[in-house]
């Protein structure tokens, strides 16, 4: 799609994950296939497990669709208390993703900032982002007053 005649006013809402997996689906697979670190390993994602979160009240997922209605971003954090700080109710974004054609918009800012008013309007008192380290988007989060804390390492042990 040509950038220039790309949509920008899309709308942002909160959704059930319950209902969205047959529209979540196909953007999840790009997704995978732009980021994923071990491509060899294949994505499966737990639904269960993911709707269990739903219904216990500890996911939230807020998407971003365009006038027609068409999904094109997503941003999903799994909420609880930190283990270490037990009275720190907290919010770890799970994954984030925007269509390609859609990010030299405001768009993807645009739905950090809705989900960061949710998330204060639930309660949380701090909002953990990750990324990869090939696709970073760190510059984005300092100019919205996030900072660096973690850096992760990984290690495959069946090779």
């Amino acid at each position: 799609m040509d950038s220039a005649v790309v949509d920008v006013t899309g709308t942002f809402q909160e959704e059930d994950i319950i209902g969205l997996w047959d529209e979540i689906g196909p953007l999840l697979e790009k997704h995978y296939r732009e980021i994923a670190h071990y491509q060899d390993i294949p994505l499966s994602v737990d639904r269960e497990a993911y709707n269990r979160l739903q219904i216990d009240g500890r996911l939230r997922v807020f998407t971003v669709r365009t006038k027609e209605w068409q999904l094109i971003g997503y941003a999903i954090f799994v909420l609880r208390y930190n283990l270490h700080y037990k009275e720190s109710f907290q919010a770890l974004q799970d994954v984030l993703f925007l269509l390609p054609e859609y990010r030299k918009t405001r768009i993807g800012s645009r739905l950090i900032d809705f989900a960061d008013e949710c998330l204060r309007e639930d309660g949380v008192q701090v909002v953990i982002h990750h990324m990869k380290a090939a696709h970073s988007f760190g510059p984005l989060l300092e100019r919205k007053g996030y900072e660096l804390q973690d850096l992760i390492y990984t290690k495959r042990l069946d090779r």
